[in-house]
């Protein structure tokens, strides 16, 4: 008889252990078996997670499994690293496993689909490599062919040949019988990678995987993978648990993005799960970036990462001139507009000249947010709490949460007054203004409202790509990996608004936003232009952007963690409490402060947050407390563990609130 420990798979709170059962058959880590559960022993399946040499219960009190349904569901690999989750993460073991899997059946005969069937490959091989490249790349296949795990961060400028880069390491990779995966940051920037690579490597060698695929198409590319038919994987952030075996290399593009974070849970890291797969299998990780992460940036100081660096462009035109207009004195000049004379200047000039423009402010909508100017009353969504925007060519205001919208009123709901105004710009009316002062100029916007479907991206960028269209508005998105040689100019229009949010990243995600969308202007045969606009014009980052200067931003900024004790100085630990009842969710928020203070009473630097209410949360007839913890260095994995056993108490009180726990969330706010 063979004792085996399996992860049923049951989505209940109240029950998630490992259970062990019984069978004859010969069974390994990582079979699909079905066996009796519960008291009625009703038909569940369940993934074998290990092999019991002598269990802890009597043999009469174990059960038996019906039957391997599928073997090798999983490999020995992906169950590790899903119990690793389970305990690193402080989630269920359900809600580990469902990453590994996909859900549906096989296909009739020739009825499989295919994403991007019809797409053309688009690669012409240069004719050699630089000398920064050779340089990189020589270290990389070192690597690779050493057999040790290995992890590289590629610091390289905008248009320095880091996508090059990275298709050689993967046909080094290919060359020697491993596989990889080749992760972007933007669902919307999959189309042109898979491009390259059909182009590179041909496309029967691909599969895909992005949350965009229709349940059908990612089910018959995950079987694709699964059976080895593919040796690449391409995809957005789920692609890091493809069912690959052998992994000789994970690349991260644009490594510093949010994106990469989970914000549902599971809530893990991208780079935490790349690195426990590639661990086993000795790979290699490279993570790229033209604006690292502070966190991975220290991690090269740290020896954790070994740099890379790709310091000049490949077709080695200048990096572009950046200058930064004080919008105070604009204002104190009589200029009202939401172009200063200098970025009006510069749309024109280029125009002129037959170039295109960028313009980059990353708010939709047509202004930020609706007031009363009488009292001050904000208009909010009342579902959210989330001040609403308004949308002109709408004429509503709408959440950016929840999605509804509402009529915009006539009379404020506080004090009656008729004194209603818009505040703040949104893309919208940056578009009517280039409407406005460039009559007749083709304009386009690209941001979430312009994207009904997926052909909307392909249309927008076509256009430009063409030079149809003249001036492209539009949020980060025009900041992501677009590759247009006649961009003369870039402009942000108000730099302040990601430089103000309430969160420790602000000042680094302004330096990575402006850098990055500069990094779009000259990339082809002229040198580009870059206009920030700012009420701060004396801000680090700014400053530091403006010089195209990392290190100097680096050295300001990590002083700041430093001293505050931010990451990676410390792990950031935000555990949610949601529930219909308010009341109850502040109960529970501030029993597990005091419980959390109990159990780390030894260490001098508890740091908890009070129940804060959840300002973002999206959630319909309920509401959101959190409390935020500052975890020591090297201490994460006994905080979750408290953490875990504090909802383990909740569960086994059967209280009605939901509690989650999300490690260095992206965004506190």
């Amino acid at each position: 008889m063979i004792y085996i420990n399996v992860a049923v798979n049951n989505k209940s709170k109240y029950i998630d252990t490992l259970f062990t059962y019984k069978t004859c058959e010969t069974v390994h880590v990582g079979d699909l078996v079905l066996l009796p559960f519960g008291k009625y022993n009703s038909k569940k399946e369940a993934i074998v997670c290990q092999l019991v040499s002598s269990p802890q219960y009597e043999e009469d009190k174990i059960k038996e499994i019906f039957q391997v349904t599928e073997r090798e569901f999983l490999t020995e690999e992906m169950v590790k690293t899903a119990l690793w989750m389970k305990q690193r993460y402080g989630i269920k073991y359900y809600d580990a496993f469902k990453c590994f899997t996909v859900k549906g059946k096989d296909p009739k005969e020739g009825k499989a689909k295919e994403p991007y069937k019809n797409i053309k490959g688009r690669y012409k091989k240069p004719d050699a490599l630089t000398f920064e490249q050779q340089k990189a790349l020589e270290q990389i296949e070192k690597a690779v062919k050493s057999g040790e795990q290995m992890n590289f961060l590629l610091h390289g400028v905008t248009a320095s040949g880091k996508t090059q880069l990275y298709l050689e390491a993967i046909e080094k990779t290919i060359a020697i019988g491993k596989t990889a995966i080749m992760l972007v940051p933007e669902i919307s920037l999959t189309k042109q990678v898979i491009e390259v690579f059909a182009g590179r490597f041909g496309k029967d060698n691909l599969a895909v995987l992005h949350s965009k695929l229709t349940p059908r198409e990612r089910y018959d590319e995950w079987k694709r993978i699964k059976i080895g038919k593919a040796k690449i994987v391409v995809g957005a952030r789920m692609g890091v648990f493809a069912p690959l075996q052998n992994i000789g290399l994970i690349v991260m593009d644009e490594e510093h993005e949010g994106s990469y974070k989970a914000d549902m849970t599971p809530k893990y890291d991208t780079v935490d799960i790349a690195l426990k797969r590639l661990g086993y299998y000795n790979g290699i990780l490279l993570l790229g970036s033209a604006t690292p992460s502070v966190v991975s940036y220290s991690r090269v100081e740290q020896g954790i990462y070994k740099l890379l660096k790709l310091e000049h462009r490949y077709n080695n035109t200048p990096l572009p001139s950046v200058s930064i207009v004080d919008m105070r004195a604009e204002l104190k000049q009589g200029n009202t507009s939401i172009f200063s004379g200098e970025l009006y200047s510069g749309i024109r000039e280029e125009l002129e000249e037959g170039r295109q423009v960028i313009l980059l402010q990353n708010r939709r909508g047509y202004a930020n947010f609706v007031s009363c100017r009488s009292c001050g009353k904000v208009m909010k969504c009342p579902d959210c709490g989330i001040s609403l925007t308004y949308h002109k060519s709408k004429n509503k205001l709408l959440c950016h949460y929840c999605g509804k919208s509402f009529e915009i009123p006539k009379f404020c709901p506080e004090c009656e007054s008729s004194y209603i105004k818009y505040f703040g710009i949104g893309t919208e009316q940056v578009e009517e203004a280039v409407n406005e002062y460039f009559p007749g100029v083709e304009t386009d916007r690209l941001d979430i409202d312009a994207l009904k479907t997926r052909k909307d991206l392909d249309r927008i960028l076509g256009a430009f790509a063409k030079g149809d269209t003249k001036v492209l508005i539009g949020t980060q998105l025009v900041a992501k990996g677009l590759d247009f040689d006649n961009v003369g100019l870039v402009g942000v229009i108000a730099a302040d608004t990601t430089l103000n949010i309430p969160d420790y990243r602000s000042s680094e995600r302004t330096f990575q936003l402006i850098t990055q969308a500069a990094g779009r202007a000259g990339r082809g045969d002229r040198r580009g232009r870059v206009i920030i606009q700012t009420y701060e014009p004396d801000n680090y980052a700014l400053i530091s952007a403006a010089h195209h200067d990392y290190e100097e931003f680096f050295r300001q900024e990590i002083l700041l963690r430093e001293f505050m004790n931010y990451p990676p100085f410390s792990d950031l630990i935000m555990v949610n409490f949601t529930s219909e009842d308010g009341a109850l969710a502040v109960s529970c928020g501030e029993r597990c402060k005091a419980y959390m203070e109990n159990a780390l009473k030894g260490d001098e630097k508890v740091n908890i947050l009070s129940p804060q209410v959840a300002l973002n949360f999206k959630g319909k007839d309920a509401v959101r407390f959190y409390i935020l913890i500052k975890c020591p260095r090297g201490k994460r994995n006994e905080y979750v563990y408290f953490l875990d056993n504090f909802n383990k108490i909740i569960v086994e009180e059967k209280i009605d609130c939901n509690m989650d726990i999300d490690v260095n969330p992206y965004s506190t706010y």
